[in-house]
C-alpha cells in the first residue's frame, strides 16, 4: 500500500524544535504565503527517508534555517484529532540553545518563510495558532524533567496531569500579538490547497500495547494466531493497532485489553514512545506502551482470550521473555520495564526500533 493511500488506522506524523535562549524565549518564525495562522514553530511533516521524528526535526531545521540544530531531550507527543484529517502524532523536541555563530548563519527558506523572532512564552501562546499554542504551552510551563510530556489535543493525559496544573489558554490573537514588519510583497497563496495537501502527505500506523506483571515480576505476554502470509505465531504484550480515525491511544489501550484478555483495566503511566521503521512497501509504526500495572491470581484466572487473534497467553520472567519476542519487542519491553522500576515523575522513553535515542 502507497504510504499516501488512507484507511481509519492511518495517522500523519510531524516533528518541531523548540529553540530557547537565555532569556526564557523560544524562537518563532512566519510563513511567507498567505494563512490564516502565519506563526509557528519551526518543523514540518515527516517524509519516507526519515529513519525517525528526531530525523525529520534535524532535516526540517536544516532545510528551513539552514543548520543542524543540536537536539537535547523529546519535550512532548501530543496526538491532535481533526474532522477533516487524520490525526497526526506531533513530536516536539527541545534544542540546546542557539550558538552566535549558528543566529548569524540562518538562512531562511525563501518560499516558506519570511521571518522569525524570539518571543516570551505569553507572545507565543497568543500568537501561535491555539492547537499548536497548547502544545507549546505545556511544555514551557511544564519541569524540563517531567519530559516528554503526553498530550491528546493539547491538552495533559497521563503523568502530564500531575506536573502540569490546569490553566486558561492566552487569547490568541495570531500574528497580531507580534507587531511583525510589513511583507516587501504581497504573500502569494499557499503551494496547494489543503484537501490536496493531506491527500498526498505519507502516513505512519499506532499501536497501544500495555504492560502488566504478576506479584513476583513475571510479564504477561500473547500469542497471535499468524496472519496470512506469516511464517507462524509469535508472541507480544497485549495489544494493537490504533483505530486512529474513531479513538486515542488510551482508549485504544482499554479496548484492546478488553477485547483480547475480557479485563476491564485503565491504562497507567506511559512507559515508552517506539517508532518502529518500515520494512519493504509498509509504514513505519508509532508503539505506545502503557503500564498496566500487577495483576494477582484471580485477575489471571479470568483472563478470556479473544480466539480469533489469540492462541494462549503466559507469564515469562524478563530474561525468559527474550527467548520468544522479536529483538526490537525485547529491546521496548527492558527499556518500559527499567521506567516503571525507576519510577518518579519523567515520561515515556523514547525508542527506535526499540533503543533508547
Amino acid at each position: 500500500m502507497s504510504p499516501s493511500v488512507g484507511t481509519g488506522r492511518d495517522l500523519l506524523a510531524a516533528a518541531g524544535v523548540l529553540f530557547p535562549d537565555r532569556e526564557g524565549r523560544i524562537l518563532v518564525v512566519w510563513v511567507s504565503y498567505q494563512a490564516k495562522h502565519p506563526v509557528e514553530i519551526p518543523g514540518g511533516g515527516w517524509e519516507p527517508p526519515d529513519g525517525s521524528p528526531r530525523e525529520t526535526a534535524l532535516r526540517e531545521i536544516a532545510e528551513e534555517l539552514g543548520f543542524t540544530p543540536r537536539l537535547a531531550g523529546l519535550a512532548c507527543l501530543d496526538w491532535t484529532p481533526d474532522r477533516f484529517r487524520p490525526p497526526v502524532a506531533a513530536f516536539l523536541y527541545w534544542a540546546e540553545p542557539l550558538t552566535e555563530e549558528q543566529l548569524a548563519g540562518i538562512h531562511l527558506e525563501a518560499d516558506e518563510l519570511r521571518g522569525y523572532r524570539f518571543v516570551t512564552p505569553r507572545e507565543a501562546g497568543s500568537a501561535l495558532p491555539p492547537k499548536l499554542s497548547r502544545r507549546v504551552t505545556a511544555c514551557l510551563r511544564a519541569p524540563r524533567g517531567a519530559a516528554p510530556l503526553e498530550l491528546e489535543d493539547g491538552f495533559a493525559v497521563g503523568h502530564t496531569t500531575e506536573v502540569l496544573a490546569p490553566a486558561p489558554p492566552p487569547p490568541y490573537t495570531g500574528a497580531a500579538a507580534l507587531d511583525l514588519p510589513p511583507a516587501e510583497r504581497p504573500a502569494p497563496p499557499p503551494p496547494m490547497d489543503r484537501d490536496t495537501y493531506i491527500a498526498t502527505r505519507p502516513r505512519i500506523r499506532a499501536k497501544a500495547r500495555v504492560l502488566v506483571t504478576d506479584a513476583d515480576g513475571r510479564v504477561l505476554l500473547v500469542r497471535l494466531r499468524p496472519a496470512p502470509g506469516e511464517i507462524g505465531p509469535y508472541w507480544a504484550l497485549p495489544g494493537g493497532s490504533i483505530e486512529a480515525d474513531r479513538e486515542l491511544p488510551r482508549a485504544a489501550a482499554r479496548r484492546e485489553v478488553r477485547e483480547e484478555l475480557g479485563w476491564e483495566r485503565e491504562p497507567g503511566r506511559l512507559l515508552g514512545l517506539d517508532w518502529q521503521p518500515p520494512g519493504e512497501g509498509d509504514r513505519p509504526v508509532l508503539v505506545y506502551v502503557f503500564d498496566g500495572g500487577r495483576a494477582g491470581p484471580a485477575e489471571f484466572a479470568a483472563i478470556r482470550l479473544q480466539e480469533e487473534e489469540l492462541l494462549e497467553w503466559a507469564l515469562f520472567e524478563p530474561e525468559a521473555a527474550r527467548e520468544v519476542l522479536s529483538a526490537s519487542s525485547w529491546q521496548r519491553l527492558s527499556a518500559c520495564l527499567a521506567v516503571r522500576d525507576a519510577g518518579g515523575p519523567s515520561g515515556p522513553v523514547e525508542l527506535v526500533r526499540g533503543r533508547p535515542v
